[in-house]
């Protein structure tokens, strides 16, 4: 296992750096027993990465693909990852460009840029016996070149670039460096206060929190004024038909 990283590299995190794998995710599936604690795992390149609901994740050359592995996550919190994650992802981001106006988080995983999508989040559970022992969580960033709207579903926001946007060009070495330290800072966080400060500071940078948006579900969609979130991390809507929270779905605006 490499350890490789920069002196800001936070301590008890592990460092696995790949060349060309199918994804990270299964990476860390096929050597967690080998990772002697929460471990990062990136690649070069990911010939089958994915998005949630299994959809298709494009990892072109210069954008970041990595995954945490993280041991001993209680099966009661293990979704909330998905928060902590992303206000670390918002702190890198801003770390590194000083634009802190430029970037918002939408409802359950992804940062926005200028309104357009430039990184996702994807978590799976980690189990032994049946019992959800920790997380994996999976993020891909368009730092050099952001995928084709063409491949997206109807109504998704369009994908962009850090480089596209902002004119910065930011390695997946560079962004990793300011990304790992800033999890950890969070993940102390959840687990010495739980999900109260980081559901503050993700509701602080939440995308069109007070306006009306669309959730779609399997069997459903539900327009209504984004609340908030609660203390599960459920989206709450106001809608004509009274106070709706939704667990999981996808979010339209």
């Amino acid at each position: 296992m490499s350890t490789d990283a920069a002196g800001n590299w936070p301590a008890g995190y592990g460092y696995l750096p790949l060349g060309t794998v199918t994804s990270t995710m299964e990476e860390g599936r096929a050597r967690r027993a080998e990772l002697a604690g929460p471990t990062w795992i990136t690649a070069e390149v990911q010939t089958a990465g994915r998005g949630r609901r299994g959809r298709a994740w494009a990892n072109p050359a210069g954008n970041f693909a990595g995954t945490l592995v993280l041991p001993n996550v209680s099966p009661e919190t293990a979704a909330l990852r998905s928060f902590v994650a992303a206000v670390a992802l918002d702190e890198a981001f801003v770390a590194l460009t000083g634009r802190r106006e430029a970037f918002s988080l939408k409802w359950p995983n992804d940062v926005l840029l200028n309104g357009g999508k430039a990184a996702g989040i994807l978590l799976e559970s980690l189990t032994d016996k049946g019992r959800i022992t920790g997380v994996m969580i999976g993020i891909g960033v368009n730092l050099a070149t952001a995928p084709d709207p063409g491949t997206l579903e109807t109504g998704a926001v369009a994908p962009v670039s850090l480089a596209g946007e902002t004119g910065l060009h930011v390695t997946p070495q560079e962004f990793l460096e300011a990304l790992a330290p800033a999890y950890a800072r969070w993940e102390a966080q959840v687990r010495s206060y739980g999900f109260g400060p980081i559901r503050q500071a993700w509701l602080a940078r939440a995308a069109r929190l007070g306006e009306q948006i669309t959730a779609r579900l399997p069997n459903e969609e539900i327009a209504g004024t984004f609340r908030e979130v609660d203390a599960e991390g459920r989206l709450v809507l106001s809608t004509p038909k009274g106070e709706r929270c939704i667990a999981a779905g996808d979010v339209f605006f």
